[in-house]
């Protein structure tokens, strides 16, 4: 199993990335929505918060604890994509790509949003 430094460094940015948009971008909420509820509560101060809750039965509820688990769903993502590279390397080596300079774009813009706004 030899990665070169660079692949492994896109890699991980493309998981980040990946991640991220299954967890919690708004393109993927339609998807989301399939396994998970909104439940709102009235706080102790009147205010209505809002939880997000996996859907009950067995399929749907595994989906949503793992899409409501930045970390459980980061580690499959990281699973998918590493087999992804080792079996089919012409088909996961541009799609890495793609998510991996969206991830690098999403991170620098967090940075500049906190040297800017704050």
């Amino acid at each position: 199993m030899d990665i070169q430094w660079m692949e492994f460094f896109l890699l991980i940015l493309a998981s980040f990335r990946l991640t991220r948009l299954i967890v919690f971008d708004r393109i993927t909420e339609s998807f989301r929505k399939l396994f998970l509820d909104e439940v709102e509560e009235q706080n102790n101060d009147g205010q209505t918060e809002v939880y997000i809750v996996p859907k009950s039965g067995k399929i749907r509820g595994f989906f949503g604890e793992l899409i409501s688990c930045y970390w459980c769903t980061g580690v499959w993502v990281a699973i998918f994509l590493t087999l992804l590279y080792y079996i089919f390397p012409s088909i996961c080596g541009p799609f890495v790509l793609v998510f991996a300079i969206a991830g690098g774009a999403s991170l620098i813009e967090a940075i500049l949003q906190r040297v800017f706004v704050d």
